[in-house]
């Protein structure tokens, strides 16, 4: 079957927006031609894009589905549902190892069985690294590489996940030799932990001192440690979910001298303050829904300094960080609340974002005078980048012939009218909350296509997919999309690493 999406102003691709009228030809699920006045007969079916933007469908690279330490949280089902009835259709979730583990294939292997037949959306792993030994590096890593699992997650915190600056240096001087995609959440533990204590000692313990226990300056220091441990193995990096803009300008600075240093913001940072995080006066411990890492900052001019990295190419990938908990229920947020006593430590970290990442993004994007970003810019940060940098280019992530004909077809500019106002009633996921309750976006997803089909129908059905259309994508060896290796670190002499390394 071949759909020509027709009539659509504008088609945008991360380099550039397509002249009016252009149609996508599609057969067999793959993008064929793109064109004009393109052939068509009996079973042709037609979808018209009746003036709207069409985009490529969004790949958001880091969520978390079916997690052991969020059970009330979504599973690929009801995490799935939620992303394509947001535009995006691929999604890449955390399979965990735990550090008494020594070895990463049963993990690997549990998350297939959670994943298969159960996903709306196609779907790729990360592994969460927590015991790096020798062998897993020498002998399992290169066994996933030919699976197609070619990223793994570091902790520079939290007690079960977190590694120390040797084990860092492990992974990264492997993850050099093998060539797969190293992402790092970089808060320092250290400071978190003291903090804490603090904290709980004096009776501070309810959700805002979240925030309070999470200070800019733990996610700066980490950010300059992690890049300065890349810096000196020569290995590209991803931070992510950044929130600070200290930490922001070290990637920055090391984006100047040409390190391949990626880096990735999420909404809440754009969107959201600390002010969240306090109680209302129907319920003390509302604050708890907003309970994330790093924690929601403080000031306006915070939320301004991630919008200047979503501008101006600092951010490699904007992805949702989608970790969701229930909020009324006692193995969800509420585990922060006990006999009336609120502990912030206990509560679940993580907010719902699958869903509407996109609109919120979209709504900023284009040539308005109010824009914060242009149209290939929304593109390059919700699909092109991250497929490159997860090495799925030349699969998802652009319009071109080749590609996977997976595309967001937007409401024309007429008919959105004054917006869609998010509410909690109108998601798909399954928690029960989301933190951007009554945000107005100007425009959502009218119908999302996976690989040819409609899986999305706003005005018809909502979700027309099939719960097991969801494919396992066999991913390459990721791309450097900002800087190079090869380099010499700072002070270093020209071949000095070739002593050790």
């Amino acid at each position: 079957m071949k759909f020509s999406p027709q009539k659509a102003v504008y088609e945008v691709t991360a380099s550039e927006v397509l002249a009016p009228g252009i149609e996508i030809g599609i057969e067999n699920g793959k993008i064929s031609c793109l064109g004009t006045s393109l052939p068509r007969d009996d079973r042709t079916k037609i979808i018209d894009a009746k003036g709207a933007r069409v985009t490529p469908g969004g790949v958001d690279s880091h969520v978390h589905f079916a997690q052991d330490n969020s059970p009330t949280g979504d599973d690929f089902t009801s995490g799935s549902r939620s992303a394509i009835a947001g535009g995006t259709t691929t999604v890449i979730a955390f399979a965990s190892q735990l550090k008494t583990e020594t070895s990463v294939i049963p993990c690997i292997t549990e998350y297939h069985t959670r994943a298969k037949d159960k996903s709306y959306c196609d779907y790729s792993f990360h592994l969460i690294l927590t015991n790096p030994t020798p062998a897993i590096m020498q002998t399992e890593m290169p066994l996933l590489i030919k699976q197609g699992i070619t990223s793994v997650k570091l902790y520079m915190t939290y007690e079960p996940l977190k590694l120390g600056d040797s084990q860092l240096l492990a992974v990264l001087m492997a993850a050099r030799a093998l060539g797969f995609t190293t992402m790092v959440h970089a808060e320092n533990s250290d400071i978190i932990s003291l903090i804490t204590d603090r904290l709980e000692a004096a009776g501070h313990s309810s959700p805002y001192f979240h925030a309070i226990s999470r200070p800019q300056i733990a996610e700066n220091e980490a950010t300059y440690r992690i890049i300065s441990l890349a810096e000196l193995t020569d290995t590209p990096i991803l931070i992510v979910h950044m929130s600070s803009e200290i930490a922001m300008r070290h990637v920055r600075k090391a984006q100047t001298r040409m390190l391949p240093i990626h880096a990735e913001t999420c909404p809440q940072y754009l969107f959201l303050l600390s002010e969240r995080l306090k109680g209302t006066e129907k319920d003390a411990f509302e604050g708890a829904k907003c309970v994330c890492s790093p924690p929601l900052r403080h000031d306006p001019k915070d939320l301004k300094a991630m919008w200047r990295g979503i501008a101006n190419g600092t951010f490699t990938i904007f992805s949702s960080d989608h970790a969701p908990s229930t909020y009324d229920h006692a193995g969800g947020k509420k585990l922060g609340l006990k006999d009336g006593i609120m502990r912030y430590k206990n509560i679940p970290n993580g907010v719902p974002g699958v869903e509407t990442r996109l609109p919120l993004l979209f709504s900023h994007a284009g040539r308005e005078k109010d824009s914060k970003l242009s149209l290939q810019r929304f593109v390059q940060l919700t699909s092109s980048d991250p497929a490159k940098l997860y090495g799925l280019e030349g699969t998802k992530g652009n319009i071109a012939p080749g590609y996977d004909a997976d595309l967001v077809i937007w409401y024309p500019e007429t008919e959105v009218g004054e917006g869609v106002v998010i509410g909690q009633k109108m998601l798909h996921h399954g928690v029960d909350y989301t933190p951007y309750e009554g945000m107005k976006v100007k425009n959502w997803p009218r119908y999302t296509l996976l690989r040819g089909k409609v899986v999305w129908d706003r005005d018809g059905e909502g979700i027309v997919g099939d719960v097991t259309a969801g494919k396992f994508l066999k991913r390459g060896k990721g791309k450097i999309v900002i800087g190079k290796t090869g380099g010499e670190a700072n002070g270093m002499l020209e071949g000095e690493r070739d002593f050790w390394y």
